[in-house]
């Protein structure tokens, strides 16, 4: 007997009794790679890299903001979560918008809009001014639904998830600023510039709206003109119709867990370095990059596993060690008091997380997410291939919008309980969460279409499977 991985089965009711339906592929026949197809996806993989820096410079640019302007720990989560919030609120409409029109225009217009933005960021005098700006140069985030709609359009279903895969591990742009922003601030700190751009950290917005600039050049001249566009000939009422199947609203909640945390932890663990270990910004800069790294680089390999051995299974391993590493790491430092008989007390299980199991941990986690960022999409295009702009742009944005409410949950959390490890208690409850609403999904099918295998994990083919009908890529799903 063989197995393959199981899969969501969209059902229908027939005479009282509940049959499985293939995801649709009536409109999207199969197609080969489009020309160029390489080439979009360097160039829009550069173009994330560099806009997703953009939109997460706040995490390393925090410390000397917050002390040039006198903010607290809660006002400084708010510059970053303004940021998130715009660059994921727009990722459903500009997704939309780069199938109705293409890719290519979505993302040149975006790289402009973003260096104009960057650039005043730059002149920022007060703490209302610096958060409207911040505002504004999140825009670049919503950069994601529009390279996954240009990367999905050119791809054919067998290298989809790979190229999907690849392109997201543009979120090692999170890391860049990590690297190259304290050195700069330190360097530059106090002097001036052409056009009275100052040195320290107002040198950084900057010199990444030259960047955004060169990068929208790039793509004009190398990228192809003509672009495939699914949705030129669809009305908005029909790219939005799958929004109202819930499996795209678990595929969101999924998604706020392996990539609205990864947002929010770039931005939340320099600090948390500076504050717990006792690190200066650039060893925090770097220490916080071995959580980027993995979380990024490994997005092509959770592609690739996703596409080899279905992406159900690669969601099963993300969610369990996260879950095991953030049980560790949301252990408060502290130890037991026993109050004795005779009124004396001893103090027993003392318990204090060091650096390098912190750093270890955040590593593992942080190779789990990358997995699962790719596990997540790849189910997009299988199961919604004629609206993988629609889908795709409101999965991200859910996602997105995790990373705009966690930095300051996790900011109230140590304000209310004064421990900073509370940040990683929220995140343990939400990857349960997820587990047991998946876990459940797949038991509750296994039990209405195959009592007798309620439970196995996997739905084995055979002559009587209600999955016989799927295509081989469906099953992988």
């Amino acid at each position: 007997m063989i197995d393959t991985p199981t899969v969501d089965i969209p059902h229908e009711e027939t005479h009282g009794r509940r049959r499985p339906v293939r995801p649709s592929r009536s409109e999207a026949p199969a197609r080969g790679e489009a020309p160029g197809a390489t080439r979009v996806l360097t160039m829009s993989t550069i173009a994330f890299t560099i806009m997703f820096a953009v939109w997460l410079m706040f995490g390393i640019l925090g410390k000397p903001i917050q002390n040039e302007f006198g903010l607290t720990d809660v006002e400084l989560s708010w510059i970053s979560a303004v940021a998130v919030l715009n660059g994921s609120m727009w990722r459903l409409p500009a997704g939309m918008l780069a199938d109705r029109i293409g890719g290519r225009r979505v993302m040149i217009a975006m790289l402009l809009i973003g260096a104009v933005a960057s650039f005043a960021v730059s002149f920022a005098n007060s703490y209302p001014m610096l958060l409207v700006l911040a505002f504004l140069v999140g825009f670049v985030g919503n950069s994601f639904s529009v390279g996954v709609s240009w990367n999905n359009a050119c791809f054919s279903d067998r290298r989809k998830g790979f190229a999907l895969g690849l392109f997201g591990a543009g979120n090692v742009g999170a890391s860049v600023t990590k690297f190259i922003g304290p050195a700069i601030i330190a360097a530059t700190a106090g002097a001036t510039y052409t056009l009275g751009v100052q040195g320290g950290w107002r040198l950084i917005p900057v010199l990444y709206a030259l960047l955004l600039l060169a990068t929208a050049a790039a793509t004009v001249a190398f990228t192809p003109r003509h672009d495939r566009m699914p949705g030129a000939t669809k009305s908005v009422g029909q790219m939005l119709a799958p929004l109202s199947d819930v499996r795209v609203w678990r595929f969101s909640l999924y998604y706020v867990v392996v990539f609205g945390a990864y947002v929010a932890l770039s931005a939340y663990l320099p600090a948390y370095y500076v504050d717990n270990f006792g690190v200066d910004l650039a060893t925090a800069g770097l220490l916080t990059a071995t959580f980027i790294f993995p979380a990024s680089l490994l997005r092509p390999l959770g592609g690739w596993v996703s596409d080899r051995w279905g992406a159900r299974r690669a969601m099963y391993f993300t969610f369990f060690v996260m879950l095991a590493a953030s049980g560790v790491l949301m252990m408060p430092n502290g130890h037991i008091v026993l109050y004795q008989p005779d009124g004396g007390t001893r103090d027993i299980l003392h318990y204090s997380i060091s650096l390098g199991l912190f750093v270890a941990l955040v590593f593992v986690m942080g190779c789990a997410m990358g997995i699962g960022k790719a596990a997540v999409y790849k189910h997009i295009p299988t199961y919604f291939p004629d609206n993988v702009g629609s889908v795709g742009g409101l999965v991200g944005m859910l996602g997105g919008l995790g990373g705009f409410f966690l930095p300051p949950m996790f900011a109230y959390a140590k304000a209310w309980t004064g421990m900073a490890n509370t940040a990683f208690g929220i995140l343990f409850g939400l990857t349960a969460i997820c587990l047991v609403w998946m876990h459940w999904t797949v038991h509750r099918m296994l039990g209405a279409e195959s009592p007798h295998l309620s439970d196995e994990l996997e739905v084995p083919v055979s002559p009587r499977s209600p999955i016989d009908s799927l295509t081989h890529e469906e099953a992988r799903a």
